[in-house]
C-alpha cells in the first residue's frame, strides 16, 4: 500500500476512534465520578503508552533525558492528563454529551486567541471572523437555540467546558518547543499526571468505585481517547506529503461523534446542536485557510 494511502487509512482510524469517546465519556460516568475515571483511564492509557515505546525498543528514552526535562514532564502532566480531564470529564457529568462534545471543539480557536499574547501572534480579520462564527455556535448549543433570552442551560458546565479548551490550548502552546519524541514524551507526562491524579483522587473522592462496569469504560478511554489513537494520528502525519489534507479529516469526528451519542448514549440530537456544531466547524474551517494564507504569503517572501 502506498504510503499515502496508508496515511489515510491510519487517519480515518484515528477520527474514527475519537468519535466514540464523547459517548464513552457519558455512559462511563455513569458508573463513575469523574475523578475516578480520571484515574483508571490514565493508568489505562499510560501502560498502553509503555507498551507501545516497548514495541518500538525506546524504552531507554525515559531514562536519557536531563533532569530539567523530567521537570518539564511534571509540569505538562500537571495539564495533561489532571487538569485538562478533570475539567473536562466534569463538563461531561454535568452536560449532555452532545453539547460538552462541540464546546470541546473549540480548542483550537482559544489556540489562536491565546497565541496572540503568548507567541507573539497577531490577529487577522480572519481570525476575528473565525472566532465569532464558532463562538456564535458555542452560543446556539448552550442555549439550545434560545437566543432570546440567552439563558445558558447549565453555565457551570458549559463554563467547564470552555475552560478546557483554555487548558488544552495552553498545553500545546508549552509545547512548542518540546523535543522529545512524542510517545515518551507523552507517557512521561501521564507518569507524572498519574501522581497528582492518585492524590487528587485520595484527598477528594474514593479509589474504589461503587460499580465495576465503569472500569470498562475507563479502560476504553485509556486507550482509545489518551493512548493508542494519539499514535495512529502521529504515524498519519508522518506518512503524509500532506498534513492539510490528513488535519482537515478531524471536522469528520464531530458530527461522526453525534451519531454515535444518538445511538450509544440515547441522546434525541437537538435542532441547535447540528446548527451550532455547523457554525463551529465553519469557524474552524475559516482559521485554517487564514493560516494557510499566512503560510502562503510568507514562503513568497
Amino acid at each position: 500500500m502506498h504510503d499515502s494511502k496508508k496515511a489515510v487509512l491510519f487517519g480515518l482510524s484515528a477520527v474514527l476512534l475519537w468519535s466514540t469517546v464523547a459517548s464513552a465519556f457519558k455512559l462511563s460516568l455513569r458508573y463513575l465520578e469523574p475523578p475516578q475515571l480520571l484515574l483508571y483511564s490514565s493508568l489505562v492509557s499510560t501502560l498502553t503508552l509503555f507498551l507501545v515505546l516497548a514495541v518500538r525498543g525506546q524504552l531507554r528514552l525515559l531514562i536519557s533525558y536531563p533532569a530539567r526535562v523530567y521537570l518539564q514532564s511534571a509540569a505538562f502532566g500537571f495539564m495533561n492528563p489532571f487538569l485538562y480531564y478533570l475539567v473536562l470529564f466534569k463538563a461531561y457529568d454535568l452536560l449532555p454529551a452532545q453539547e460538552a462534545q462541540p464546546l470541546n471543539y473549540t480548542w483550537a480557536i482559544a489556540l489562536a486567541l491565546l497565541s496572540i499574547p503568548l507567541l507573539n501572534q497577531r490577529l487577522t480579520l480572519m481570525d476575528g471572523v473565525a472566532t465569532a462564527v464558532s463562538y456564535a455556535g458555542v452560543v446556539v448549543i448552550s442555549t439550545r437555540g434560545d437566543l432570546s433570552g440567552l439563558h445558558f442551560t447549565d453555565p457551570l458546565g458549559v463554563g467547564l467546558a470552555l475552560g478546557s479548551t483554555v487548558i488544552w490550548a495552553l498545553y500545546w502552546i508549552y509545547n512548542t518547543r518540546d523535543r522529545r519524541d512524542p510517545v515518551a514524551g507523552l507517557l512521561l507526562n501521564f507518569l507524572f499526571g498519574l501522581a497528582f491524579i492518585l492524590v487528587y483522587v485520595l484527598l477528594f473522592s474514593d479509589p474504589w468505585p461503587t460499580d465495576p462496569r465503569g472500569i470498562f469504560g475507563a479502560a476504553y478511554v485509556g486507550v482509545f481517547e489518551m493512548g493508542l489513537t494519539f499514535v495512529l494520528w502521529l504515524t498519519a502525519l508522518k506518512l503524509t506529503a500532506s498534513a492539510a489534507r490528513i488535519g482537515n479529516l478531524i471536522f469528520i469526528s464531530p458530527f461522526l461523534s453525534l451519531v454515535f451519542i444518538h445511538f450509544l448514549v440515547g441522546e434525541d440530537i437537538l435542532a441547535s446542536t447540528y446548527a451550532g456544531l455547523v457554525l463551529i466547524v465553519s469557524g474552524l474551517i475559516l482559521q485554517q485557510l487564514g493560516v494557510r494564507r499566512r503560510c502562503v504569503r510568507h514562503a513568497r517572501n
